[in-house]
């Protein structure tokens, strides 16, 4: 079976979101081919290299949405009307204060169509015809108040960000598409537009996968930071809430379309699910399939469950404002009052530097250093720890070095670090945010975020009763072991793609069932059986034109039969009519897309011998 993997900023990049679970997918399934098209964010991921890809990854592309895009096309008459009229109807289903779907499809179909056959939109979209069309949108009746003040900077921040998110309309990953047996999305948004795509002009099967809302990243992202990235001033510049409330429209028009066209949707938790439902998706077509983590890594900690300080607290996560640290060492303090020989230990596996800072403020005015007596010197109860240091080289180290494991979180998805503080067999204190609740499934004790009162008594609750605390690391290591393991996920990723499969395909009008033959892609050489040789090859001739050919023809002139060979049959010339390459699929790329890896130079060829 041939997958066609989509990705945005992640996997083969060796940075990135969604990088490490889809490497394990592909690894987990060897018996089918994988073709890879992956979006990049920045030119520092590209410059940060690639994991080693196996062997039956057999294509990658890849195209920058960070880097210009200008062709230097010029557009007809013709077709700049097609183009106005097409992103006026994409502009109207943004812009309108009720969910208008079919307008923003036609649009969007419609400008992909374009590019389809001009090569490109890039001109177009920071043409001043789009910039008129997003105001007439922004002032039209019925367009929702947030974008009617729209003003002059407003409207070319948004068309410049509109631009970025539809460029992969102008590449051709879909004509590749077309001859994937299953196309999946590893996330929704941008990453998951060749697939619609494909599905649109091909019937090609679409499968989407999202262990972390799009649109959901996209409320929290500029809530987080409301001048950062697009349309919303530099620094210092007060927020603008008529690009926020556009690009917010468009994310969520986007995301009904992908979930209404997509044959199968997986999300990776029911949150995920909660949100995809409330967008539009059908439960009939949702399937959640929790990620996979390598139990093996933490194996040597999940089975000694004695290991650690009892009195030593953990935390392990990136050091920034979504995770309130700020919170958690305020419930320390509250321990330490309660329990003085306690510790807390926090692992950063990366920091935002500000954030960072903050906390180590606050560490130090609400921990002095303590000193046993007057010529020791002094140390804080709580320790800032980086893993991969001397103490902690590994993940599995550091949630080892306790008992207790907390999560203090106000914003969270699915809580990747509580999923591997069960595979260690750790007791955990979580904030009920995201998925937490679903994880833990009763297996560890969960608080009201942004309340340090009820982390610290949930903290000393199980300080002062290590059974209890053992009792919980074992249920929650056998929770994980259940759901969260690379097996269970590769597992329900093998069924799913069997079951796309025998779905089959849209056919066009008057197509013909099975008209391309499978076998013409099966890996290797096929030869015909000894009974099965024509009479030419029986009589010590040459071997007729339908027997199974060399990958690379020899260099030199081909001899020429002679008169008594016999010609090749019908049914062997179509077989190699079927397996010959289409033309222009192994180098054709779209305007600022480039092949990556060269396409496996493996020739396949099916043969068909007439007894």
């Amino acid at each position: 079976m041939r997958i066609g993997l989509l990705t945005e900023g992640g996997y083969p990049y060796a940075t990135g979101e969604a990088r490490l679970w889809c490497d394990r997918l592909v690894r987990g399934l060897p018996q089918h081919e994988f073709e890879l098209y992956a979006l990049s964010r920045s030119a520092e991921q590209e410059e940060r290299g690639r994991v080693v890809l196996p062997e039956h990854v057999t294509r990658v592309w890849t195209a920058p949405l960070w880097a210009p895009a200008d062709d230097g096309r010029t557009y007809s008459r013709r077709e700049r009307r097609r183009f106005a009229d097409s992103f006026k109807e994409l502009v109207r289903g943004i812009c309108a204060g009720e969910p208008e779907p079919e307008p923003f499809a036609a649009g969007l179909y419609g400008l992909a169509e374009l590019a389809r056959e001009q090569g490109g939109l890039y001109a177009a979209l920071r043409s001043e015809t789009a910039v008129r069309a997003v105001e007439s949108g922004c002032r039209a009746p019925g367009a929702r108040r947030s974008v009617q003040r729209a003003q002059v900077a407003d409207l070319l921040d948004f068309v410049d960000e509109l631009e970025r998110l539809l460029r992969p309309l102008s590449l051709d990953w879909y004509e590749d598409l077309r001859e994937v047996d299953v196309c999946h999305a590893a996330a929704g948004g941008i990453a998951a537009l060749p697939g619609l795509l494909a599905k649109r002009f091909f019937g090609v099967p679409l499968l989407v996968t999202e262990y972390g809302v799009q649109l959901r990243a996209h409320y929290l992202e500029h809530a987080a930071d409301p001048s950062a990235a697009t349309g919303t001033g530099g620094r210092g510049a007060p927020p603008r809430p008529a690009v926020r409330a556009l690009l917010a429209a468009f994310h969520m028009r986007l995301a009904s379309e992908i979930y209404a066209e997509a044959d199968l949707l997986t999300p990776g938790n029911a949150h995920a699910r909660r949100w995809q439902e409330r967008c539009g998706a059908t439960r009939d077509r949702l399937r959640t399939v929790y990620p996979g983590m390598e139990a093996d890594r933490f194996a040597t900690v999940g089975e000694d469950p004695g290991c650690g300080d009892p009195d030593t607290l953990v935390w392990v996560g990136r050091i920034e404002p979504a995770k309130d640290l700020i919170a958690l060492l305020h419930a320390f303090a509250e321990v330490r009052r309660a329990a003085p020989g306690t510790r807390l230990r926090i692992f950063a596996t990366a920091v935002v530097p500000g954030y960072l800072a903050d906390c180590r403020s606050l560490a130090a005015q609400l921990f002095p250093d303590e000193a046993a007596d007057a010529v020791t010197v002094g140390e804080n109860p709580v320790t800032f720890e980086e893993i991969g240091g001397p103490e902690a080289p590994t993940p599995a180290h550091a949630y080892g070095s306790g008992r207790v494991v907390v999560l203090s979180s106000v914003i969270e998805g699915f809580p990747i670090t509580l999923a591997e503080a069960m595979l260690c067999g750790r007791a955990t204190v979580s904030t009920d945010v995201g998925a937490v609740c679903e994880v833990i499934g009763g297996t560890g004790l969960v608080v009201p975020p942004r309340n340090p009162r009820a982390l610290a008594d949930a903290c000393l609750s199980l300080l002062r009763d290590p059974e209890r605390a053992l009792r919980l690391g074992a249920a929650a290591r056998a929770r994980a072991l259940e759901l969260f393991t690379v097996e269970q996920n590769v597992a329900a990723f093998r069924e799913i793609y069997l079951q796309l499969l025998a779905r089959g395909r849209a056919r066009a009008e008057g197509g013909v069932p099975f008209e391309q033959p499978l076998e013409a892609r099966v890996p290797g050489h096929w030869t015909s059986p000894t009974w099965a040789e024509p009479a030419a090859d029986r009589s010590g001739g040459p071997a007729s034109a339908g027997a199974s050919a060399p990958a690379v023809p020899a260099p030199g002139p081909a001899p020429a039969a002679p008169a008594a060979a016999v010609p090749p049959s019908p049914s062997a010339s179509a077989a190699a009519a079927a397996t010959a390459p289409a033309p222009g699929a192994a180098s054709a790329t779209a305007p600022g897309a480039v092949a990556a890896k060269t396409p496996s130079t493996t020739t396949n060829t099916a043969t068909e011998a007439t007894v």
